[in-house]
């Protein structure tokens, strides 16, 4: 099942960042008669290049920037590169260096914490695992190979990286077509990003199954997926795959569950429990 997590909206996050501004950095002087902190609507206005009216607007929540708006507004408002990540995200744009955002934000973060016991990772647009909470390590998702692209789903799952995890040949198809498909979107979405090239040219050289569904144009959407697990301690058992996708650093969030009150659900919570 995948769907869409709420993310911070723009008009709030665009007032906490005017509210911390550092004016001396922004080059306007502090002053004895400042009464308030950070900068003031005109100013920012007048940083970013844009109307005091339409700052108003987006502050509301009324404006949708485009991408040269969010960069002048990023310039101004001196974001670090995890904030302007976020804002590029949250506005709906790609970095304007057209790289895959990396960060994992504070609410993907709070999902990791709030999930405990239940097996959840972290990966970016192309399918690269970024964190993980304790749970989704005691699986034992796939061990360390040392490999370059050891920590990419779409890499072990086509040089068929041994795991503790498989699919009935169907679904195997259809998740192979779906990690495909992302990793052409995120090739376009993020043009200048390197190793998302090296990535894919790296699959078409290793996998001849991966080679033939990206000469196809294959295209596909995640769909619910289920999984066998085969864990050394509390055997096998079957659990489904969920994929959340965060508007917010164009971050998707693996979620393994298991139907309430099932022998599967059983084994999933003993397996997720940290070694002692």
């Amino acid at each position: 099942m995948g769907f869409m997590l709420e993310h911070g909206s723009l008009a709030t996050l665009l007032r906490a960042w005017r509210e911390r501004a550092d004016p001396v950095a922004a080059g306007l002087g502090g002053g004895e008669r400042r009464r308030a902190k950070g900068l003031r609507r005109e100013e920012l206005a007048e940083l970013a290049g844009v109307s005091v009216d339409y700052i108003k607007r987006l502050e509301q929540g009324r404006g949708h920037p485009s991408a040269g708006v969010v960069n002048s507004l990023s310039r101004a408002l001196g974001l670090d590169r995890a904030d302007y990540e976020y804002l590029c995200a949250v506005a709906g744009h790609a970095p304007a260096d057209g790289l895959v955002p990396r960060h994992v934000g504070p609410g993907p973060r709070r999902l990791l914490e709030r999930l405990d016991g239940v097996p959840v990772c972290l990966c970016d647009a192309a399918w690269t695992v970024l964190a993980w909470n304790p749970a989704w390590a005691a699986l034992q998702c796939g061990p360390s190979t040392g490999h370059r692209w050891d920590r990419n789903v779409a890499w072990r799952a086509f040089t068929e990286i041994p795991g503790p995890t498989r699919r009935t040949p169907e679904r195997r198809a259809r998740f192979a077509s779906t990690l495909v498909a992302d990793l052409r979107a995120a090739l376009l979405r993020y043009p200048a990003d390197d190793q998302v090239a090296a990535l894919v040219g790296d699959l078409r050289r290793a996998s001849g199954t991966f080679a033939e569904l990206w000469e196809s144009g294959s295209t596909a959407r995640y769909h619910d997926d289920q999984v066998t697990i085969d864990h050394p301690v509390v055997g096998e058992f079957t659990a489904d795959c969920d994929l959340l996708t965060f508007r917010d650093g164009d971050l998707r969030a693996i979620v393994f569950t298991a139907e309430a009150g099932s022998g599967d659900a059983g084994r999933l919570r003993d397996a997720a429990l940290p070694a002692p």
